[in-house]
């Protein structure tokens, strides 16, 4: 078998679930991991023979992407702002709009150098580690409530940016040790948004793989992250410090107005490269 008939078998058997293209990308995105080739390489190398030791691997992964489980979790890697990061079903898999956050952070503080940064809700530490490569910010912490989470993405700092802290917290009950009032730059987050009314319009890929505690929110109160988020950098941030969120793209102006303008302006909700609303901007008064 041939790299392209490996990956044309396995695009025609991800049809029974996916979309065509779809299929297509996940086929390739398998093929370049096991054969530890880039998509360029891929395609140049359309002709070459697989190795017998992929093949033996391909049933039980085809299986498993057959199940609905999303390919990060099955190749137990995404990438991300240019990093090939490790992510379980402990951690959200990074997404487009995530790593649109970092650019939109990096190119918002060009030129700063010894920022202070706070990530809250950290997952894999994708957030935390690309904004400490592109920031090259000396002092990042980075909490999140899950202890599994947390040893995931130490695991991904120790390979990109070893200064990262890890601390478990529970941001709606307390805050990191160690930080005093008004000593940060930045807080970045993208904290659970997803409403349980919002769970027929996921797939199932989602629903059944990745942790519910870092997705969803409850119905009648959506907001609570942020909310509390306000309240810690209210505290945490120092004046012409920064907030940076990814938000829930139908709570825009909501999630904007709790930054309210006795601590916060600039307050403005950003469109992410689809044209919908998903990220707010504050800036400490």
């Amino acid at each position: 078998m041939t790299t392209q008939q490996l990956t044309a078998s396995l695009a025609a058997a991800l049809q029974a679930i996916y979309p065509a293209s779809e299929a297509q990308a996940v086929a390739a995105l398998v093929a370049e991991h096991l054969l530890g080739l880039s998509p360029l390489q891929l395609r140049m190398q359309a002709a070459a023979p697989v190795p017998a030791a992929v093949l033996t691997q391909l049933p039980a992964l085809q299986a498993r992407l057959l199940a609905h489980e999303p390919v990060q979790y099955v190749l137990g890697m995404a990438h991300f702002a240019g990093l090939e990061l490790e992510v379980t079903p402990a951690t959200l898999i990074p997404r487009p709009e995530t790593e649109e956050l970092v650019q939109l952070i990096a190119r918002a503080h060009t030129g700063r150098r010894g920022l202070r940064l706070l990530d809250v809700g950290t997952g894999s530490g994708c957030l935390a580690i690309a904004l400490a490569g592109e920031l090259a910010a000396p002092e990042v912490l980075a909490v999140d409530i899950s202890a599994e989470a947390l040893a995931v993405a130490r695991r991904n700092a120790a390979r990109y940016a070893p200064a990262v802290r890890f601390e478990q917290v529970d941001i709606l009950q307390a805050l990191p040790a160690g930080l005093a009032p008004a000593s940060l730059d930045l807080l970045v987050s993208n904290p659970p948004y997803v409403r349980e009314n919002e769970r027929p319009l996921m797939r199932d890929n989602v629903l059944a793989w990745e942790p519910a505690t870092a997705l969803f929110v409850p119905d009648n109160d959506p907001l609570l992250f942020y909310r509390r988020l306000a309240g810690v950098g209210r505290q945490l941030l120092q004046p012409g410090g920064s907030m940076w969120l990814e938000i829930n793209e139908a709570l825009g102006p909501e999630t904007a107005a709790l930054y309210e303008p006795d601590a916060f302006e600039q307050v403005v909700v950003v469109d992410d490269f689809l044209g919908r609303p998903r990220f707010v901007r504050a800036v400490r008064r």
